[in-house]
């Protein structure tokens, strides 16, 4: 059985990025391109309108950026987000999740990985790995005392605040599992729960929600 064609839209102001993309995705069987633009609002736009399975954004276009761009989309579509920039700072990095994408790409990724790439985030996953977002989370999370979200009372039950903050600690899940004395199925059920409670479409942003809910302002 032949894998799912995913739709890949593109928004990059280099005209030449964008015909090497549109070339990749043209000729690669599983994925058609959807569209482009030059500039994070046009974006924004055509993606509200198109409703694409993947957006690839540059992180810096003139006028509104890939990251305001990225909000807007995540905010009103289904649309999954990956940020492309040619930098490795993981302020980047840091801001795209806050925003909700989903992954982040460097421009000299080969092909492969960004097929990859596009093929991840569209069946749900985050393209980064734990001890990446755990790095991130740590370095930028707040240093002023957070009050802990009500969720941690009244939504999540005790074993699955277990299970978030090992996420956010950058446990994978068979650490996890292996932790807390659990099969790795219990583990990826207690996950897709937490998925659907909290509104989120991945563990990477169920370590971002937990840094910033103060989740591990809680004894070890």
């Amino acid at each position: 059985m032949s894998a799912e064609v995913v739709s890949v839209f593109l928004a990059d102001d280099d005209a030449g990025m964008r015909g090497a993309y549109r070339k990749l995705f043209e000729r690669t069987a599983g994925f058609r391109f959807a569209g482009e633009a030059a500039d994070g609002l046009e974006a924004a736009r055509l993606v509200t309108a198109l409703r694409p399975d993947v957006a690839l954004l540059d992180v810096q276009m003139p006028g509104t950026d890939g990251i305001e761009a990225a909000r807007r989309i995540v905010a009103d579509t289904t649309t999954r987000v990956v940020m492309l920039t040619t930098f490795d700072l993981d302020e980047y990095v840091h801001r795209a999740l806050t925003v909700g994408a989903s992954g982040f790409l460097l421009k000299n990724a080969s092909p492969a990985e960004i097929l990859r790439a596009v093929r991840t985030v569209h069946e749900g996953n985050a393209m980064l790995a734990p001890e990446v977002t755990a790095r991130l989370l740590d370095r930028f999370a707040p240093e002023r005392p957070v009050e802990r979200h009500p969720f941690a009372e009244h939504v999540l039950s005790e074993r699955e605040l277990q299970v978030i903050r090992l996420v956010a600690r950058g446990r994978s899940n068979q650490q996890i599992a292996d932790e807390l004395f659990l099969s790795l199925e219990t583990v990826r059920t207690y996950l897709r729960r937490m998925f659907a409670k909290l509104g989120v479409n991945d563990r990477t942003h169920l370590a971002v929600l937990a840094h910033e809910a103060g989740l591990l302002r809680e004894p070890r």
